[in-house]
């Protein structure tokens, strides 16, 4: 069985605030449903539903970060454990999802387009 790694909210802000200065790629999974993801997103999250995810393993790559997120955390955490088992990459859960990161005190922002993502 594949360890899941986590990140909490205050955790995943401080990366991505400083990830241009260190120089990190850091990608925003989104694993939840079209309307979830409709309701808010954390600002750059990208859309992949997880039933998706087998399709778009290919477009990950190991170099980066890839944090998965979803409503609460469980489905992002199975999202990382699919694509360490079937692709050899290892994702950052966030611990608590997008409720943890609203409750933080965090930004959601609302997707530009939908069908832009997909």
């Amino acid at each position: 069985m594949f360890e899941v790694k986590e990140i909490d909210a205050a955790g995943l802000k401080e990366m991505l605030d400083n990830a241009e200065k260190d120089g990190k790629k850091i990608r925003l999974l989104d694993v939840r449903s079209q309307a979830e993801y409709a309701q808010g997103i954390i600002e750059g999250g990208e859309f992949v539903p997880l039933h998706t995810l087998p399709l778009k393993m290919n477009e990950l790559n190991k170099d980066d970060i890839n944090v998965f997120y979803c409503r609460s955390g469980a489905r992002s955490a199975q999202a990382c454990m699919y694509v360490a088992q079937n692709a050899g990459i290892e994702g950052l859960n966030l611990r608590g999802g997008i409720i943890a990161w609203y409750q933080s005190g965090f930004d959601i922002v609302r997707p530009e387009s939908i069908q832009a993502q997909m």
